[in-house]
């Protein structure tokens, strides 16, 4: 039986080795990228059974997603979009070091998931997996997947499937307050939130210590669980009125992107398969970490890592 089932875009990655420019470099490295399947990858490696669920154009491009996905054993459930005007959305990412940031160029706009519809999509493994997870940026692509994130969320609520929403709030989709009048309207069929602490103040325009939040934001949309991530400072996350907490581990700053994703199939891996909050925060903390030093997207990871992180028992050189 599927255990989870994410739902959302997920894009081809094209980035330039080391820190060259995007305007100068002639090769590219092309990588697979969406929030929701990194989160589902995660999972399956750390144990989890998992399922990415998309749209994607039928075309060369399309299966280069998901023949990425299923090399980490993820299953994949895909409407095939075989019209003229399927499209497949990239991102371009430029890595810089101190003072040069990360540049990130998006090419995503009219993507064949963005007319996705749940009469597309396997319905009935959601209702019948334990978890159901997607994010506040697949909403933002159109109004169509506005509607069929919101159907999807109720109709595994429903099922009894536990549902969980990562905010993931991106400000090159849509402002705070756009953010907030149609996440706002999901919350009441979501089970656990996850938010990073940013965007808990600036999209959900909450103020005060995390914990005070978090109280604040389960006590109004009676969130099952509520995390909020607060970057350096780790995790907080509060269940049945008790408040847990999860430090980082070390880490290098190489690799960011996707650790945030990470950190959600990490937590899910443990969560959903019956291990407490305190076990899903831990987990999420390590497979965050250890995303830092990986390229590309993806967290590819194992359990055993995961636990020499956890038990402190890491060397430099595995013999």
């Amino acid at each position: 039986m599927t255990e989870l089932v994410t739902f959302g875009e997920t894009m081809l990655r094209l980035s330039p080795p080391d820190d060259e420019r995007l305007e100068t470099a002639d090769q590219y490295t092309v990588r697979a990228a969406g929030a929701e399947s990194n989160v589902a990858v995660a999972a399956q490696r750390l144990g989890l059974d998992a399922m990415w669920t998309s749209k994607l154009p039928d075309s060369p491009v399309g299966r280069r997603v998901t023949g990425e996905l299923k090399h980490h054993g993820v299953s994949v459930d895909i409407a095939w979009d075989d019209a003229d005007t399927a499209r497949q959305g990239t991102y371009y990412l430029e890595q810089g070091s101190p003072p040069r940031g990360n540049e990130v160029i998006y090419d995503r706009r009219n993507a064949s998931v963005t007319t996705a519809t749940p009469e597309e999509l396997p319905t009935e493994t959601i209702e019948n997996a334990t978890g159901f997870h997607t994010s506040g940026i697949t909403p933002a692509l159109s109004e169509t997947l506005e509607s069929t994130t919101t159907d999807l969320l109720s109709l595994a609520q429903d099922a009894g499937t536990t549902t969980s929403l990562d905010l993931n709030y991106r400000s090159k989709l849509w402002t705070p307050a756009e953010a907030r009048s149609v996440l706002t309207e999901l919350f009441p069929a979501v089970d656990v939130l996850v938010v990073a602490e940013r965007d808990a103040n600036v999209v959900l325009d909450r103020d005060g210590d995390t914990e005070a939040v978090a109280r604040d934001l389960a006590d109004e949309y009676g969130f099952e669980v509520t995390v909020i991530t607060r970057g350096s400072e780790g995790a907080l996350a509060l269940a049945d009125g008790a408040v847990v907490e999860q430090p980082t581990f070390e880490a290098t700053d190489d690799h960011p992107v996707g650790t945030g994703d990470s950190f959600v199939g990490g937590f899910l891996s443990q969560y959903l398969s019956g291990g407490s909050v305190s076990d899903g925060l831990a987990w999420g903390a390590a497979t965050a970490a250890l995303k830092r030093s990986i390229p590309g997207d993806i967290a590819v990871v194992s359990p055993d890592e995961i636990r020499s992180i956890l038990s402190g028992d890491t060397e430099a050189i595995s013999r």
